[in-house]
């Protein structure tokens, strides 16, 4: 009888396994606890697992119509060449400034549903215009309905924290020089108490007053005799020095003044007004923001309005809502919750005394900056905290869900390369990396101001909602 021989022993059983798990963690934990070697895979499923978003997304990826759409919206955007054009009055250069309007920041929202730093900014304007003499009838007038209210984004207009634009305001004028689109922005008014974080008492007033009457006309003298300036080079200088132009703006604040300085001596403007002028901005670290974030809006707005482009072209918040605007999705508002920051805060306060993420200003994320070259600024993390590895690591992290380098914004930590620039929601929405964003924490009450600073991540609904959106546009067999 023969006997029964073993089969050969095949090589793979013969060495080490290593094995790599994808999934439950606990699989690996479990290999590695009997002997065996384990490599975790850090993944997920798109859209939080979501089916039917995960079908679309998968429809959406590589599809031929999009990437042609995308290909023209990310060449808008990388042409587009901002320029430092004037100063004007907001009713008079802002569409959709006729009789009481105010704009505020953010998407869409309502008088009853505004939070309270909003709602202060609101009735400061009121004053600023005249249109109440006391803070209990600007309030009132507020809640009558006799204000028209609408987002700056409505206007080609942003506005840091609750972004309020009235129309006797002065406002900088940014025009696109490569495709004519124009953006604008108020002027910035300095840290402490400031009508932005809701501040609206007397001293408050008298200081928008003396920008309107004074600062404003000063800096459109000025303008005059510089004539148009390139914004994307002061930029591009800027983040070489430290600046990553929207919590941080030293250098770029420095650079302007620079070229403000002398010009505004060429003009007929009184010698103390100029003074006064150079000292309130040399005082005012954040004077720079309001021009960068203009700037950004106009390269991004040069995107805006292709079909079945995937590219987003705002995120914005009123402190209420987050919200974000796509290119090839017209000018539809896709919202969810605005997230508390849990950042740095000033002694005294915490988390509980915070207002949700509130302001324009991530338009400059949207754009490329801000957070996504935090690597240009490693000083930025003593301010809105975490470490320079940190700063470095969420630029590295943006390059995930973008399209493209923008090679007119390098990072010299990242061997100069260009920022990350062009966020995809089809990408935001398959690796679950959500756009960093540096951001200041406003007090949920009016006129208590700045209580901190921190780091906070859009919300993955809106991007999934905008999604969703696109596969609608772009049907089966469309691609």
């Amino acid at each position: 009888m023969r006997k029964a021989t073993a089969p050969p022993r095949k090589p793979l059983f013969g060495t080490e396994l290593s094995v790599l798990n994808v999934g439950l963690a606990s699989f690996a934990e479990e290999i590695v606890r009997a002997g065996g070697s384990a490599s975790q895979v850090a993944w997920q499923p798109p859209a939080n697992g979501d089916a039917e978003t995960g079908a679309t997304l998968a429809r959406l990826v590589n599809a031929p119509a999009i990437e042609a759409a995308n290909s023209k919206a990310c060449e808008a955007f990388l042409a587009a060449q901002p320029m430092l054009s004037g100063v004007g009055v907001a009713r008079e250069v802002l569409k959709g400034m006729s009789g009481r309007t105010i704009l505020h920041s953010g998407p869409p929202i309502a008088w009853s549903r505004m939070c309270g730093p909003m709602r202060g900014a609101i009735v400061g304007a009121i004053l600023f215009e005249g249109w109440a003499d006391d803070a209990k009838r600007a309030t009132a007038m507020a809640a009558s309905g006799d204000i028209a209210f609408a987002p700056c984004h409505h206007s080609a207009a942003v506005g840091p924290m609750s972004g309020v634009i009235s129309p006797s305001m002065p406002v900088w004028i940014v025009r696109n020089a490569k495709q004519g689109n124009s953006a604008f922005s108020n002027l910035n008014e300095g840290l402490g108490k400031v009508l932005r974080f809701g501040a609206n008492s007397p001293e408050v007033i008298a200081r928008l007053k003396w920008m309107a009457d004074v600062l404003a006309p000063a800096l459109r003298g000025a303008l005059e005799v510089m004539g148009e300036t390139p914004v994307k080079p002061l930029m591009a200088q800027a983040l070489h020095m430290g600046d990553e132009v929207h919590n941080r703006n030293v250098a770029a604040s420095s650079l302007l003044v620079k070229r403000l300085a002398p010009a505004l001596l060429k003009t007929r403007t009184a010698l103390a007004d100029i003074a006064a002028v150079l000292d309130f901005i040399a005082g005012n670290d954040h004077f720079f923001l309001n021009i960068s974030m203009a700037s950004c809006k106009a390269m991004l707005d040069a995107a805006q309005g292709v079909p079945n482009s995937s590219m987003v072209t705002a995120m914005a918040r009123n402190g209420v809502e987050f919200g974000i605007r796509v290119s090839g999705l017209g000018d539809r508002w896709f919202t969810t919750p605005a997230p508390v920051v849990d950042g740095l805060y000033f002694p005294g306060y915490t988390i509980a005394d915070a207002a949700p993420d509130l302001g324009d200003s991530a338009i400059t994320e949207t754009a490329g900056v801000g957070g996504f070259a935090m690597a240009a600024a490693p000083a930025i993390v003593k301010f809105v905290g975490g470490t320079p590895q940190d700063a470095a690591a969420n630029t590295l992290a943006m390059g995930h869900i973008t399209m493209v380098r923008n090679d007119a914004f390098t990072l010299p930590t990242l061997d100069f390369a260009g920022t990350p620039a062009c966020i995809d929601i089809r990408r935001v929405v398959d690796t679950g990396i959500l756009p960093v964003i540096n951001t200041g924490i406003a007090h949920r009450e009016p006129g208590v101001g700045q209580i901190g600073a921190g780091v906070t991540r859009a919300p993955l609904a809106c991007f999934t909602q905008a999604v969703a959106a696109l596969g609608a546009v772009v049907p089966p067999g469309k691609e």
